[in-house]
């Protein structure tokens, strides 16, 4: 069995760009769980709650029950879900699965699988990361999973030829960003650098790689690290004219998140540079609709 295909073709819901992360995320969760505790099933009212912060943090904006990965990741091959009384999955009710007993757990054969083979995990955990979610969110996921990205690398170093050569495009992207953006942040205007060489500074998919988001200008913006998280977590966007939007949802009180973050509302990007390529506005809406959270803020008045 070739668990690598198996995993990286787990069957989602689609249209038109839209995000749906269910069956990924709780596949990492499950593969973390494993990691931790091989022998035991997880009780969908044991981890209902777990699951609903990794969907509200990491999944599409529109809400979802985490009952619907729970029951339907069993049709992949790589899940199953048996009750209390031995009968498989109830459905995706959230009342039955609770009061059924259900428990899910990787199916005997990838289980063997992974026992057999230390570095199949971590191959699994990168090739999800690499699939479905953009670099600067794969740290913060295999933490809420209790996973170790460091770890599971040097044990699973092999993984994914295809991945990897498909982001050996994103180091050209990145040189042609810098030269656009003229090496500051398109955001806060932040350009510094080391021993003559920038840092800090990335190049951002505005529409994620893993959803069919080209490596060209007009898919990419020169971030800063901090706003280059911020962007991919939805807490900062940009509206139809190009300008700055903060998320209604970001709460920050201090004077940093305020210089930093809420003061770049209605602001205009640093760049790019005259004859170069500016963002696409179909990239624009499908972040907007795909992982900018909620509505945006009203500017403050100058």
């Amino acid at each position: 069995m070739d668990w690598m295909e198996r995993v990286g073709s787990l069957r989602q819901w689609t249209s038109n760009g839209v995000r749906a992360p269910h069956k990924p995320l709780l596949m990492l969760y499950a593969l973390g769980r494993f990691r931790h505790g091989p022998e035991r099933a997880l009780r969908y009212s044991d981890i209902e709650r777990d699951l609903s912060g990794l969907l509200r943090n990491y999944g599409p904006p529109n809400p979802t029950s985490p009952a619907y990965p729970f029951h339907h990741l069993v049709s992949d091959g790589v899940w199953a879900v048996r009750t209390d009384t031995g009968d498989p999955s109830p459905g995706t009710g959230v009342r039955a699965l609770r009061d059924s007993g259900a428990a899910g757990r990787l199916v005997p054969e990838l289980r063997a699988a992974l026992d057999a083979d230390p570095g199949l995990l971590g191959r699994l955990v990168h090739l999800l990361l690499d699939t479905h979610f953009p670099p600067s969110l794969h740290a913060d996921i295999a933490g809420d999973v209790g996973l170790d990205l460091e770890l599971d690398a040097a044990l699973g170093s092999a993984a994914a030829p295809a991945v990897r050569e498909d982001r050996r495009r994103g180091v050209e992207l990145r040189r042609q960003v810098l030269v656009a953006y003229e090496y500051r942040c398109a955001f806060c205007g932040f350009d510094g650098s080391l021993g003559g060489l920038p840092v800090g500074l990335e190049a951002a998919h505005v529409r994620w790689w893993a959803f069919q988001g080209p490596d060209e200008l007009s898919n990419a913006l020169c971030l800063c690290s901090l706003h280059h998280k911020l962007f991919d977590r939805g807490v900062l966007g940009l509206d139809p004219g190009r300008r700055i939007t903060v998320s209604r949802e970001f709460v920050g009180r201090g004077r940093a998140a305020r210089s930093h973050v809420l003061d770049l509302s209605g602001q205009e990007l640093v760049g790019p540079q005259s004859g170069s390529t500016g963002v696409a506005t179909e990239h624009v809406d499908w972040h907007t609709a795909q992982v900018f959270r909620g509505e945006a803020r009203t500017p403050e008045p100058a």
